[in-house]
């Protein structure tokens, strides 16, 4: 019987070749055996490269999260994001939310911007601004919904539609909210990108990334990712995608936690004297809240971020007294982290100095709320 839920499929996976074992085996073999007629042994595995039965039961594991019909891994988010970007060829113009992980309008600008490629900024709350930076050759929209760090809210569904009109791609950034809270393709997006460090893996010890589509995407699209994935190599280890596999039995209780205390933090910081913002979507004060409620489902999220009354030092203070959540960057897994994220991007940051971006982890939220408590009274 093949199972009907969710989280049952996570758990029993997609048992790539035939073996007694209860668990998967790791194949670290990097190539694999033909058999007398010449044909490769186990389901076409020829070079670890191309195909390697441990990322095949991720990839499966990855589309039916998504509720895609075709996933690709790889070796980090940012692998992900730049086999998407190469697919569209050069000279390309993209447009992007003016708040946007940073790493990604850094590739565009230090590596991309040699073969022509350019974008537009837009603020991605306002459609109407996004429809009229369309260029001639303006090739995709790329989507953060909540966005990185301001946890901006993008009406998902509205700017697909805008998209298809004007035959443009569409990528969604859905490493935030994961497809446990909101489910891009359903509300019309090409492409779902995933930084898999963060949610997915949940234990902040894999590096990843993945895309994930459904059939309806142009098969030309489909076959050029699927190429740049094989030959360019960007591609995940055996045991990265084992443990990345086994991280996902734990997805479905892991999320609702992550939820819940974030929902929690935020309440209370939201009333807290030494803060002047808190940006979280489940805030009835938030100000994409009913956009939120709309196309983020059984929750809204394990991130959020303050703004820190005060200049750039305060923020840094509150960050260094914590003793509970860890001063650390990336964000995603069990443990929480507080990351200033100005000096964490360098340079490139368009973030306010006094930004903390939180990723709430799932310890007892009285020990969380207990610990900005006394950092923040400090």
């Amino acid at each position: 019987m093949e199972p009907a839920y969710l989280e049952t499929k996570l758990i029993r996976g997609d048992q790539h070749a035939n073996h007694s074992a209860v668990v998967d085996p790791i194949s670290l073999s990097t190539t694999f055996l033909r058999g007398e007629d010449g044909q490769f042994v186990t389901s076409g595995d020829i070079y670890s490269r191309a195909s390697n039965p441990n990322r095949a039961i991720l990839e499966s594991k990855l589309a039916t999260l998504e509720h895609g019909d075709q996933a690709l891994a790889f070796s980090s988010g940012q692998a992900a994001t730049h086999t998407v970007l190469l697919s569209l060829g050069a000279n390309a113009h993209i447009i992007l939310p003016d708040d946007i992980y940073y790493g990604t309008r850094v590739l565009i600008d230090s590596v991309l911007a040699d073969f022509g490629f350019t974008y537009t900024i837009c603020d991605f709350t306002n459609l109407e601004q996004i429809e009229k930076a369309i260029q001639s050759n303006t090739k995709l929209v790329w989507i953060e919904s909540p966005s990185n760090p301001a946890l901006k809210i993008t009406d998902i569904e509205a700017l697909a539609k805008i998209s298809k009109k004007h035959n443009l791609l569409t990528v969604c950034d859905n490493t935030w909210a994961s497809p446990y809270f909101t489910k891009p393709l359903e509300l019309g997006i090409s492409i779902v990108m995933h930084s898999t460090t963060k949610y997915l893996g949940g234990h902040s010890d894999i590096l990843g990334g993945a895309l994930v589509w459904s059939n309806t995407l142009d098969k030309t699209i489909a076959d050029k990712l699927i190429a740049i994935q094989k030959l360019g190599g960007a591609v995940p280890s055996p045991f990265d995608c084992w443990l990345l596999s086994r991280s996902l039995s734990t997805f479905c209780l892991r999320m609702p936690q992550h939820a819940l205390n974030a929902m929690a933090l935020a309440t209370y910081l939201e009333s807290h004297p030494a803060i002047e913002t808190v940006y979280y979507p489940g805030l009835i004060t938030h100000s994409g809240h009913e956009i939120a409620k709309k196309q983020m489902k059984d929750g809204f999220g394990g991130m959020l971020s303050i703004i820190v009354k005060g200049d750039e030092a305060n923020a840094i203070k509150v960050a260094t007294k914590l003793q509970i959540v860890r001063n650390a960057t990336s964000l995603g897994g069990v443990e929480s982290l507080v990351d200033h994220r100005k000096t964490a991007e360098g340079e490139h940051s368009t973030s306010k100095p006094n930004l903390l971006r939180i990723s709430v982890g799932i310890e007892n939220v009285n020990d969380l709320i207990n610990d900005f408590k006394q950092a923040l009274d400090k």
